[in-house]
């Protein structure tokens, strides 16, 4: 509490000049009066007093040119399977462009194309897929069901699931803080933010992990030399001293962070750099190919590294996910303390055990099944041919818990496809089936290495088209699986918006009862991108605001939608207004003030989510409003 401020006793209480003359010729009239021979007393010092200091307010960030840096996305297209019948890539783990997706809607901000990873977004939620039971390290999935937004269409899901291990059957973690105290950490959702996150980290550091701490700015240190999980006092102190200040030398806060994990490094033991950055470096080397290659480097030590982001305004995303990429580590984003709660102690063992290194997986479509394929996702992770049985290519580890979701949209043979026939070329020969091939959509194959080892090991399987299932038979998580994919591709200059658009509201229609179920999780970002990302193609049956009701929509001559003020509502905010501007609106279906009523036209294409049970009444999701962009413990959550 702020100590209070002693005023000084000689000095006499100021007062307005005007008010104390007045008060003084009324006390002597009101003595005048009660007795015209009593003397006027005279004014005397005033007490001493005591004022409270206010508190100074922590500075909040000032609105400023965007620089923020997102690598360019070129979304995979379609391929032929006479002509490109083998796909191969790379797995991700990485979830960084959820939350920053998410992060950019509460601000009521569009997120840029390219600042969309699909794949990254899928992977964000956990799925239930079955644990590994043969001896193996993770167990692979496969099934597939119409595609929501293109009936005639399958989606085909690769799913990986790795084993579970209890944070005390881990071995003993190596763990160093790389701090990033420049002057652009200064906001409240950088360093402070950082900070709050690091104390949770410490609260669950077991007494056989050992932290380090090093920071950089305009130089580097060492705040905090390694440093038992056990002692979280000196631990403590360390994180509050962190004070924000000066340039970003990033480059040899890299170098003397791997110096540090190599010094107290554990021979099998878990052995990692954390970079906790804004990623704007401004000093020594700031060529983003170069850092890349200083990390990719310094990975041979035996020292992964992952990355978390924070901030706004001149956030560097691209070279976050990039030197994860490299580090063999995962990159996240981290946009309030609840994420930082999920990334540095729910996903403790996901994020810093690994159980398997250079994870591959390459696909093979029967042509005498398949038409054409598209993989949904994983633009900077796709491979050559040739990468897959060559164990010197690098590629993406997965930890222990971890789920990995890929997903394939196929045309099957006999259907009509995107790819028009050529006119001069006579048509490829019908692909004949063996007998061991008959009935086969795909053969899936995946290469992995253990943790210690140098030799990579193979799992395959086939997939039947008898795994093609109808929509409404397939489990809950392909079909939510598709509905994220969906959301994710409504990015503007996505190639595949216009097919995808009607699985966001089918995922909005995805509210089953439960605040940590994912479907609650993601539909108010869903609803948000619906009316704020794509204005053209909004409901026109009638909504409730909280004070106007919406009678309905009108197509105008441009094919926009506009109130339809005849039908009897106001003018209401357009549909192309930000999301922050629509807030007030709620959610098909929500009742605040009155009866609801929502779009009736969201249940006719329910099949992607059927099954997920709806519900109905005021537990409905608001449409996000900032910060807090859904109610109750789901905004914690989110």
């Amino acid at each position: 509490m702020p100590q209070p401020l002693p005023r000084n006793p000689r000095r006499p209480k100021t007062r307005d000049a005007a008010f104390a003359a007045r008060e003084a010729a009324a006390g002597a009239a009101a003595n005048a009066v009660a007795d015209k021979r009593a003397p006027v007393m005279r004014t005397l010092p005033a007490a001493p007093m005591t004022l409270m200091a206010r508190p100074m307010p922590y500075p909040q960030p000032q609105p400023g040119p965007d620089r923020e840096r997102y690598g360019a996305i070129d979304e995979n297209g379609v391929q032929q399977v006479a002509q490109a019948p083998v796909s191969t890539f790379s797995i991700d783990v990485d979830t960084g462009s959820y939350s920053n997706v998410r992060r950019l809607l509460n601000a009521g901000r569009l997120p840029p194309a390219d600042a969309v990873r699909v794949e990254e977004m899928v992977n964000y939620f956990p799925y239930d897929y079955a644990q590994p039971r043969d001896g193996r390290p993770f167990a692979v999935h496969a099934d597939a069901a119409p595609a929501p937004w293109q009936a005639r269409n399958v989606l085909l899901r690769i799913g990986i699931k790795a084993a579970d291990a209890a944070r005390d059957s881990l071995p003993a973690a190596n763990l160093v803080f790389l701090v990033d105290v420049s002057g652009s950490m200064y906001s409240p959702d950088k360093l402070p933010l950082l900070k709050s996150s690091l104390k949770l980290l410490t609260n669950a550091l077991r007494a056989q992990d050992r932290i380090t701490l090093v920071t950089y700015a305009s130089g580097t240190r060492v705040v905090l030399a390694p440093t038992s999980g056990s002692d979280k006092a000196a631990i403590s102190s360390a994180i509050d001293s962190l004070v924000a200040a000066g340039s970003t030398a990033g480059a040899s806060g890299i170098a003397l962070a791997y110096q540090a994990a190599q010094q107290s490094f554990i021979a099998g033991g878990i052995n990692r750099v954390l970079l906790a950055t804004d990623g704007d470096f401004n000093v020594g080397i700031t060529d983003f190919r170069q850092l890349k290659a200083l990390v990719a480097e310094k990975r041979k030590s035996g020292v992964s590294l992952s990355t978390l982001g924070f901030g706004t305004g001149n956030y560097n995303d691209q070279l976050m996910e990039q030197l994860a990429d490299a580090g063999d580590g995962a990159y996240s984003y981290i946009d309030n303390l609840m994420e930082g709660q999920k990334v540095l102690v729910e996903e403790f063992s996901s994020t810093l055990a690994t159980v398997a290194r250079d994870v591959k997986i390459q696909v093979e479509f029967n042509p005498a099944t398949v038409k054409e394929y598209r993989l949904i996702g994983y633009e900077n992770r796709a491979l050559k041919r040739e990468d897959f049985n060559n164990d010197q290519v690098d590629a993406g580890d997965i930890g222990a818990g971890h789920t990995v979701t890929a997903l394939y949209e196929l045309t099957l043979a006999g259907q009509p496809g995107l790819i028009d026939p050529l006119r001069y070329q006579p048509p490829s020969p019908a692909a004949q089936p063996g007998k061991s091939s008959a009935g086969e959509l795909a053969h899936i194959k995946l290469r992995y290495k253990l943790p210690q080892a140098q030799a990579s090991e193979l799992i395959d399987l086939p997939v039947r088209d008898s795994a093609v299932r109808p929509l409404a038979q397939a489990d809950d998580a392909l079909r939510f699986a598709a509905a994220v994919a969906g959301f994710g591709q409504v990015a503007p200059g996505a190639a595949h918006a216009e097919a995808a658009r009607p699985a966001i509201h089918r995922l909005v229609r995805a509210r089953a009862p439960g605040a940590d179920n994912p479907a609650q999780q993601c539909a108010g970002l869903s609803y948000t991108a619906a009316h704020a990302c794509l204005p053209a193609w909004r409901p026109a049956p009638p909504i409730l605001c909280r004070t106007v009701r919406v009678a309905g929509y009108r197509p105008d001559a441009a094919g926009r939608q506009r109130p339809d003020r005849a039908a009897g509502g106001r003018a209401v905010p357009p549909p192309q207004r930000s999301a922050v501007q629509l807030r007030g609106l709620a959610m098909p279906g929500q009742h605040r003030r009155g009866r609801g009523c929502g779009p009736e036209d969201l249940g006719q294409a329910d099949d992607a989510l059927r099954g997920l049970p709806a519900q109905r009444g005021p537990a409905h999701l608001p449409v996000p409003d900032r910060a807090q962009h859904l109610a109750g413990p789901v905004a914690r959550r989110l």
